[in-house]
């Protein structure tokens, strides 16, 4: 059974590892600090950490998966466990995890760039 709680400093490499394996950028000087406040999340099951997502005020900053974990509910879980600490999420990405975000109930449009999208999620609405 997978469970979603707050990441530790204890987690730092594991949520790093698991970033990295998604090629996300995120600082680590940065990283550490979210952490310290309670805006990282981990799914951690059997004492593995298999996904994460850091939050950065109402933004989420990164959210990653172990490559061998994608597709069993742990992004959703994760993105589920975040809405219930916000009144408010944001997210950009890329049109080829659009669906993800749509089926999470995000309200998407286009960003800035080219091929990117941003999705937000109300209270209530997910």
């Amino acid at each position: 059974m997978t469970a979603v709680r707050e990441a530790t400093v204890a987690d730092l490499p594991d949520v790093l590892n698991v970033v990295d394996g998604a090629a996300l950028r995120v600082d680590v000087d940065s990283l550490r600090e979210r952490i310290a406040s309670g805006d990282v999340l981990v799914a951690v099951e059997e004492g593995r950490v298999l996904g994460t997502l850091v939050l950065d005020g109402d933004r989420i900053a990164a959210v990653a998966v172990r490559r061998g974990r994608r597709d069993q509910g742990i992004g959703t879980a994760l993105v589920e466990a975040a809405a219930d600490r916000r009144d408010r999420l944001v997210a950009e990405f890329d049109a080829r995890v659009r669906p993800f975000w749509e089926s999470l109930g995000f309200d998407i449009e286009p960003a800035d760039e080219p091929d990117r999208y941003r999705g937000v999620l109300r209270a209530g609405t997910g």
